[in-house]
C-alpha cells in the first residue's frame, strides 16, 4: 500500500527521484560541459517511444549516441528531431535486426569499424506479439528479440542496462523452461513477454556475478520503465469512459517519465559500481523471488551460452 501511495504521489526515493521524474530532470547535472560528452552510448530500439526519448536526452547531455534500429526511416526521423533541438548532437545510425544472428554479426562488424569506445549499452529493443511468430533462426520472436541480443553483448567496459518490466513477476517457476520458450510451446503473448523480461533480469544478475569475479569495470542492471502512455485514445463521451481514462492517466507514465530510470542508471554517479540490481522509478527495488534465484540465472546463462555457441559455429561453417 505504501509503495502504491508513493508511486501515485511521485514521492522521491533515496536517489532523490520518483515516479514523476522525467529523463531530463534525472540527468540535469550532466550538461554538455560535463564528462558525459566523452561517452558513447549504444541504444537498441531507439526509433520510437522510450528508446527515442532516451536517445534524445542522452544526446542533449553531450553523449555520442549510436542508434541501432531495424526501421531506418523511423530512426532517421528520430535523428532529425533530435538535431532540431540539439544541432551539435553526435548521432550514428546503424541497421540491425535483433531477431537475426547474421544481422547482429554484420552490425558488430560495422560498429567495430567505427573504432569508437562503448561506455553505455542500453538493451531497449523489444516487442509484444499476440500471435506465435518465429525469428529467422527459428526461435520464438519475443524471446529472441528481448533476451538473446542481450546475451551476446558482454565484457565491454561501462554500464549495461537491460530494459525489463514489472510483469516479470507474473512468471512462475513451472512455466519458465528454456526449450519451451524457444519453441513457443503453448504460446501466450503476455506470458512470452513476461518470460523474456524475467530472462533480462536473470541475465543481468548472472553477468554481474561473472563480471565481479573478473574484477571487470563493467556494471549491468535491469530497469522497469513503468507503464507508459502510448497508444491510448480517449473517448469524448460517456461518464464511465471518462472516469476510467482519468484513473488510468494517474497510473500511467509519460514517455519522458518512462525513460527516466534508464537515463538515471546510465549517467548517475550514484549508480557507479552498482551491479546486478533491479531499478524502478530511479531507485533500487526488489524483483520477484524467481528473478533473484542465482541457480536459475546460472542455468539460463549456461543454456543460452550453449545455444549461441552452436549457432555461431554453424554460421562459421
Amino acid at each position: 500500500m505504501k509503495a502504491t501511495i508513493r508511486y501515485l504521489a511521485g514521492i522521491a526515493g533515496p536517489s532523490g527521484f520518483g515516479s514523476n521524474s522525467t529523463a531530463e530532470q534525472v540527468t540535469l547535472q550532466h550538461n554538455i560541459s560535463s564528462s558525459s560528452n566523452n561517452l558513447t552510448a549504444l541504444i537498441t530500439g531507439a526509433s520510437s517511444g522510450i528508446g527515442a526519448e532516451t536517445a534524445r536526452v542522452l544526446a542533449k547531455r553531450g553523449v555520442r549516441v549510436v542508434i541501432a534500429a531495424r526501421d531506418l526511416k523511423k530512426a532517421k526521423d528520430v535523428i532529425q528531431n533530435i538535431r532540431k533541438e540539439t544541432p551539435n548532437a553526435e548521432l550514428i545510425l546503424l541497421e540491425i535486426d535483433l531477431t537475426s544472428f547474421a544481422s547482429i554479426q554484420r552490425f558488430c562488424s560495422e560498429f567495430l569499424a567505427l573504432e569508437l569506445p562503448l561506455n553505455i549499452l542500453i538493451n531497449n529493443a523489444g516487442i509484444f506479439s499476440p500471435n506465435l511468430e518465429f525469428s529467422e533462426d527459428k526461435f520464438e520472436m519475443t524471446f529472441a528479440t528481448n533476451y538473446l541480443d542481450t546475451a551476446k553483448k558482454t565484457g565491454i567496459e561501462g554500464r549495461i542496462i537491460n530494459i525489463s518490466s514489472v510483469i516479470h513477476s507474473w512468471v512462475n517457476r513451472g512455466c519458465f523452461r528454456f526449450n519451451d520458450m524457444l519453441a513457443g510451446k503453448n504460446y501466450n503473448g503476455t506470458r512470452a513477454y513476461a518470460q523474456s523480461k524475467l530472462a533480462s533480469i536473470l541475465h543481468a544478475k548472472e553477468m554481474a556475478r561473472q563480471l565481479k569475479a573478473r574484477n571487470a569495470r563493467v556494471t549491468i542492471n535491469a530497469v522497469h520503465p513503468g507503464i507508459v502512455k502510448t497508444g491510448i485514445i480517449r473517448a469524448h463521451k460517456g461518464l464511465i469512459t471518462d472516469s476510467l481514462f482519468f484513473i488510468a492517466s494517474k497510473l500511467l507514465k509519460s514517455i519522458s517519465q518512462g525513460a527516466a530510470t534508464t537515463c538515471y542508471v546510465a549517467l548517475s554517479p550514484k549508480a557507479e559500481g552498482v551491479s546486478g540490481k533491479y531499478f524502478t522509478d530511479c531507485n533500487e527495488c526488489n524483483c520477484s523471488s524467481l528473478a533473484s534465484d542465482e541457480s536459475e540465472a546460472r542455468k539460463l546463462w549456461n543454456n543460452t551460452h550453449a545455444l549461441l555457441h552452436k549457432r555461431l559455429r554453424q554460421a562459421a561453417t
